[in-house]
C-alpha cells in the first residue's frame, strides 16, 4: 500500500498523470454536508466537463482575472481511469480505476451567470484543476475509507470522508460508463464537501487525499492564488455578481435568513400563520399602516389550500428577441430558481400582471413540489394548468394560458426585490395565501401580526355565533363595553 509517482509530465499541466487526459468529468453535489449547505439534496449524481487545459500541478498558481471577485476553491478526490469502462456494473467499477489523487476544482462565480449552467467559463480557466502531487494505487485502498482535507493559509477549511458521500465512488464510474466510454487517463472529480469558500490573491490552498490512520496519501497539493492584469472584453458574457452568487461562493448556509437580523420562520410561527386567515392578517397589517401588501389579481389553483412560507423571487422582463436569445434558453434564471428552492419557501414571480403566457408549467411545478416548496405566486398565467394542479403544489396565478414563456417574458433575475400583483416583495418576506388572496408580511412584524390576527379571529367567531343566534349587529360588531365584558367572561370559561 502507499503512494506512487507517475512518470514525469510530458505535457503542460498534466501533473502526476504523465499525459493529459482525454476527459475531465466533474460531479456537482455529492457530499451530504455540501448538500445541506446548499439547501438541496439531489436524487442522482449530475456532471459537467472541464477542459484538459485546466490542469495544473502542485506548486503552481491559479489566476483570479482582473475585474472579478469570487474565485473559490473546492478540495476533491480525483479518480484516474486505468482501463476502458463501458456499461460497467457498480460492483465491477473500481476495477477500472487506476489511481486516486487530490484535486482542486477552482471556480469563478463571477461567470456563472454567463455560463447559464454549463460551467465552461466559470470552471474551465487555465490552472483551475490542479492535481497531485502523487497518485495512490486504487488497488491498495477501500474506496469507502478515503478522506479529503483542504487548508487555506495553513487553516483547515474542509475535512470529510467518503462515508459522507451521497453516492459511492463506484457509482460515478458505473453511471458515466452508461453514456460514453471512460478511457485510460480520464479523470473524475468526485465533488467537494462543505467548507469551500472564496480565496484572494496571495492565498495558498492545500489539498490532500489520504486514508486516516495510515501512511497512504496523495501528498499535499499546493496552489497559490495570483491577481490577473487582463479583464474580459464584451465579445462574450461578462462577469456578473449578485447577492446569491456571493452567498454561494462564500459558502453561506442556505438556511440563514436573507437579511441579517431578520427572524427566521420558526415552526411555531408557521403554525400560527397557517391558522390565521389572510383577511385577518390583512386587517392587522392595515392597523399598522401597511395598506399596500396585498398581491392583487391572483387566485389559487387548488381552492381551499393555504400557503405559508418565505419568499424566493423571480423577475421577468418584457420579451425582446435578442434578450430572450441570450437569457431565455438553457439553464436560465427561471430554471435555476425552481432547481434551488428550499423546503417551506414560496416562489414569487414578477410577470408585470401580464397573463398572456404561462410563467410555469407542470415540469417546474413537479420540481418545486419535490424540493418541498410551499407554493408559487405569479401575477401571470400558468401553462398546463390542470397538470400543475395535479402535482399538489399550491399555485396562485391569474389563471391558465397555453402559450410558452417566450411569448411575453424573458427570465431575468432571481432573489431581488420584485413587484407582484402590485405589491413589492423582498427575498425573505413572509408570504401567506388562502382563498381570500395573498399578503406579504415583513418578517420583523410576523409574530405580532399573527398573534393579533388569531385574537381577532377568536373574537369574530364569537360575534358570528351571537349574530347566528339572532342578536342584532349594533353594539356587537364591533364590541361595545357591555358586549366586550360578556365576551371576556366567555373567554375565561373557555
Amino acid at each position: 500500500m502507499g503512494t506512487y509517482e507517475a512518470a514525469s509530465p510530458s505535457g503542460r499541466g498534466s501533473g502526476p498523470l504523465g499525459t493529459r487526459p482525454g476527459k475531465i468529468i466533474a460531479v456537482h453535489l455529492s457530499y451530504a454536508s455540501r448538500a445541506e449547505q446548499r439547501g438541496r439534496r439531489p436524487a442522482n449524481p449530475s456532471y459537467f466537463f472541464k477542459p484538459s487545459s485546466s490542469l495544473g500541478t502542485s506548486g503552481g498558481t491559479v489566476e483570479r482575472p482582473a475585474g472579478t471577485e469570487l474565485l473559490a476553491f473546492e478540495g476533491e478526490i480525483a479518480l484516474v481511469i486505468g482501463t476502458a469502462a463501458r456499461w460497467v456494473k457498480p460492483d465491477q467499477a473500481w476495477d477500472h480505476v487506476a489511481a486516486v489523487t487530490a484535486a482542486n476544482d477552482f471556480g469563478l462565480y463571477d461567470l456563472r451567470t454567463a455560463d447559464k449552467g454549463s460551467n465552461v467559463r466559470s470552471k474551465g480557466g487555465d490552472g483551475y484543476t490542479p492535481l497531485g502531487p502523487g497518485l495512490i494505487d486504487a488497488r491498495d485502498v477501500d474506496p469507502s475509507s478515503l478522506r479529503v482535507r483542504t487548508w487555506v493559509n495553513g487553516d483547515l477549511a474542509q475535512e470529510d470522508t467518503t462515508v459522507g458521500l451521497l453516492f459511492p465512488l463506484r457509482q460515478f464510474v458505473s453511471d458515466l460508463s452508461q453514456h460514453f466510454t471512460l478511457e485510460p487517463g480520464d479523470v473524475i472529480l468526485t465533488g467537494t464537501p462543505a467548507g469551500s469558500t472564496v480565496v484572494s490573491p496571495g492565498d495558498v490552498v492545500v489539498v490532500e487525499v489520504d486514508v486516516p490512520g495510515t501512511s497512504v496519501s496523495s501528498g499535499r497539493l499546493h496552489t497559490t492564488v495570483t491577481q490577473g492584469i487582463r479583464s474580459f472584453s464584451d465579445i462574450g458574457g461578462l462577469p456578473e455578481v449578485d447577492d446569491k452568487q456571493r452567498a454561494e461562493a462564500w459558502g453561506t448556509p442556505a438556511e440563514e435568513p436573507a437579511e441579517e437580523g431578520a427572524p427566521a420562520l420558526s415552526e411555531e410561527l408557521r403554525a400560527k400563520l397557517l391558522r390565521a386567515p389572510v383577511a385577518g392578517l390583512s386587517a392587522q397589517l392595515r392597523k399598522r399602516g401597511l395598506n399596500n401588501v396585498a398581491i392583487d389579481g391572483v387566485r389559487p389553483n387548488l381552492p381551499g389550500s393555504k400557503v405559508v412560507g418565505t419568499a424566493r423571487t423571480l423577475r421577468f422582463v418584457p420579451n425582446r428577441e435578442d434578450l430572450f436569445k441570450s437569457h431565455g434558453g438553457g439553464y436560465n434564471a427561471q430554471k435555476r430558481l425552481f432547481d434551488s428552492v428550499g423546503a417551506g419557501e414560496v416562489i414569487v414571480i414578477e410577470a408585470r400582471g401580464d397573463k398572456g403566457s404561462g410563467t410555469l408549467g407542470d415540469i417546474l411545478a413537479l420540481r418545486a413540489r419535490y424540493l418541498g416548496a410551499a407554493g408559487v405566486i405569479t401575477d401571470g398565467g400558468v401553462r398546463d394548468f390542470d397538470a400543475v394542479a395535479a402535482t399538489g403544489l399550491p399555485v396562485f396565478s391569474q389563471g391558465p394560458h397555453p402559450a410558452v414563456l417566450g411569448r411575453k417574458h424573458v427570465p431575468w433575475d432571481t432573489d431581488v426585490a420584485v413587484a407582484c400583483g402590485g405589491a413589492t416583495v423582498l427575498p425573505g418576506d413572509i408570504i401567506v395565501g388562502d382563498d381570500d388572496g395573498v399578503v406579504v408580511i415583513p418578517p420583523s412584524l410576523a409574530d405580532e401580526i399573527a398573534d393579533a390576527a388569531l385574537v381577532q379571529e377568536d373574537e369574530d367567531s364569537w360575534i358570528a355565533e351571537q349574530v347566528g343566534q339572532g342578536r342584532p349587529i349594533e353594539g356587537l360588531f364591533p364590541l361595545n363595553p357591555l358586549w366586550r365584558e360578556r365576551y371576556e367572561a366567555w373567554q375565561k370559561k373557555q
